[in-house]
C-alpha cells in the first residue's frame, strides 16, 4: 500500500508522494484548518483589535448564522462578547502588572482565609469540635461542582472521600 501522510491540521490521511504533499499543503482547505488551529492560541488584544477593526456582519446580527463562518470579513461579535473581551483584556493587563512588579494577589489568599474561618466558626458554633484537618475535608467536599457528583460509574479518583474518611490498614510486610 505504500507510505501514508497524515495531516493533523485536517485530520486526513492520504499516499505520501511529492506531489499529493504539495497538494495537499497548497490547498484551500488546509490553509482554513491551520489558520482556525492557530487561532486558537492568539492573545485577546490581537482577537479585540481584529474584531474592532471590522465591520458587524448582517446576515449574523440577522440570521444568527453566516454562510461564510469563520471565514466570514465581517465580526460575528456583538457589543457583549466585546465587552467581555475586553474586560478578560484588562484582567490579563493587570494581572501581568502585578506579576512584574513582584506582587502577588493576596485577594485569593484572603477570601480562603476568611471562607475557612466562617466554615470554622460554624463547626464550632454547632458544638462539633473537629481537628482542623476535618474541617478541610469538609470544605473540599462543599468545594466538589456538582455536575460532577450527577455523572455515574465515577472512576475511584473523582469520587468524594466517605464522611469518615478512607479507611488505611496498616501492613508490615510487603510483596
Amino acid at each position: 500500500m505504500g507510505k501514508r501522510y497524515y495531516c493533523d491540521y485536517c485530520d486526513r490521511s492520504f499516499q505520501d508522494n511529492m506531489h499529493n504533499r504539495k497538494k495537499h499543503l497548497n490547498g484551500v482547505q488546509h490553509q482554513r484548518a491551520k489558520k482556525a488551529w492557530f487561532d486558537k492560541f492568539r492573545d485577546s488584544a490581537a482577537i479585540l483589535s481584529d474584531e474592532q477593526a471590522k465591520k458587524p456582519c448582517l446576515k449574523f446580527l440577522n440570521r444568527g448564522i453566516c454562510d461564510f463562518g469563520p471565514n466570514c470579513r465581517f465580526s460575528h461579535m456583538s457589543e457583549k462578547d466585546l465587552a467581555v473581551l475586553k474586560r478578560k483584556l484588562e484582567d490579563e493587563q493587570r494581572r501581568r502588572e502585578d506579576l512584574d512588579d513582584g506582587t502577588f494577589p493576596e485577594r485569593n489568599i484572603e477570601e480562603w482565609l476568611s471562607r475557612r474561618e466562617k466554615a470554622q466558626t460554624a463547626l464550632i458554633s454547632k458544638g462539633d469540635l473537629k481537628m482542623t484537618e476535618d474541617s478541610e475535608e469538609d470544605q473540599a467536599e462543599c468545594d466538589i461542582p456538582e455536575h460532577l457528583l450527577s455523572i455515574p460509574d465515577l472512576p475511584p479518583s473523582l469520587l468524594p472521600p466517605p464522611p469518615g474518611g478512607w479507611k488505611v490498614g496498616t501492613t508490615t510486610e510487603w510483596g
